[in-house]
């Protein structure tokens, strides 16, 4: 732990601005936290474990988790063709006429050859509350169109997981957010984890800043961007801490409820990697990021948003995880970091198992 302090000390200083959030987990438990620097740079407060950051991309595995718990229970299976539940979808361009229909697995494995973003992402599809994420989406699949032909390679598409999200949706019956803040945050006790900032994580949330070129601070886009992000829920909104993250990682661990997966159902997830890069050095699976240094192996997902940035991993075999936050958009190497972190109390447990 002293040594992942020290980690995590000396990439701050490199940016001096701003704060992180540094967790790191062991079976059910967060085991050790730390948190360095300003939440609010202005107003001179520090940050802490209760401080709230966004994680964008990180959401992902919220949206692909709710995937696999309506094929637990037979409401939809991964081989539906997206359009089952959402039709519209034939609103996007370029498609190839002899293409069989993408599915709800290619779009959870980033296959299904979607481009990554809408034209004219910023003017149209990059605004609006949480509570019209899915209306902003519907306009945005005009301006959308396939970049590959279905399921022959990977590419990364948050335009993707928000038709993922929205299929999800329909085929539970109940809005996207709603399932997650019942089925997901609920039964894991992430009490302060949400789509928007709320009156429970306003008094606590870290503020955003991005770095630009200059040097200079920009606080006011990602002040803005509290306000919704479009069509942005299902692929990058949530608001967490590192308490309630930590929850999370605990259950990729392994450690239940239950109630929110069975064990069986997450193990044979972990076993199933979809497209990896020719080195065989990183992949993707259904709502994960995979990747190997050496021979460690890890799983979990990055993420950024204006004005903030987040990784989260764990380690299977070792039973560990480890969790980074950033509120600062800059060149901080939050991935690096939770990677060095994890690779560190993995290492360490497995000594300490070694007779």
């Amino acid at each position: 732990m002293e040594r992942i302090g020290d980690m995590t000390a000396a990439a701050l200083a490199k940016e001096s601005v701003g704060s992180v959030t540094v967790g790191v987990i062991s079976g059910p438990d967060l085991i050790w936290t730390r948190s360095l620097g300003y939440a609010d740079i202005d107003g001179k407060i520090m940050a802490t474990r209760d401080s709230v950051y966004r994680i964008g991309s990180v959401s992902k595995q919220f949206t692909a988790l709710m995937l696999l718990q309506l094929v637990e229970e037979g409401k939809v299976h991964l081989s539906d063709p997206v359009e089952k539940y959402l039709p519209e979808l034939s609103r996007v361009g370029d498609r190839r006429a002899w293409a069989p229909p993408i599915t709800l697995l290619q779009l959870a494995t980033m296959t299904s050859g979607m481009d990554r973003e809408p034209a004219n992402l910023n003017e149209k599809y990059l605004k609006g509350p949480v509570s019209d994420w899915e209306k902003v989406l519907l306009a945005a699949l005009t301006e959308t169109k396939y970049a590959y032909e279905p399921d022959t390679r990977y590419l990364y598409s948050n335009i993707g997981y928000a038709m993922l999200g929205a299929s999800l949706s329909r085929a539970a019956g109940r809005p996207f957010v709603d399932h997650v803040r019942e089925r997901i945050f609920k039964p894991l006790g992430m009490t302060h984890s949400d789509f928007e900032p709320t009156a429970l994580i306003m008094p606590t949330l870290a503020k955003g800043y991005d770095l630009l070129k200059d040097g200079k601070l920009d606080a006011d886009t990602p002040a803005r961007e509290h306000a919704g992000r479009g069509y942005k829920v299902p692929n990058g909104a949530i608001y967490t801490t590192v308490d309630d993250l930590a929850r999370f990682v605990a259950f990729q661990l392994g450690e239940g409820p239950e109630a929110v997966l069975k064990p069986a159902t997450w193990k044979d997830n972990l076993a199933r990697v979809n497209s990896a890069n020719g080195a065989l050095t990183s992949g993707y699976g259904v709502g994960f990021q995979v990747a190997r240094r050496g021979t460690f192996v890890y799983y979990g997902h990055g993420g950024s948003v204006a004005g903030y940035r987040a990784a989260t991993l764990f380690d299977p075999v070792s039973k560990t995880g480890a969790i980074v936050l950033r509120n600062v958009g800059g060149r901080f190497d939050v991935s690096g970091l939770c990677a060095r972190a994890l690779e560190e109390v993995a290492r360490a447990k497995m000594i300490a198992r070694t007779p």
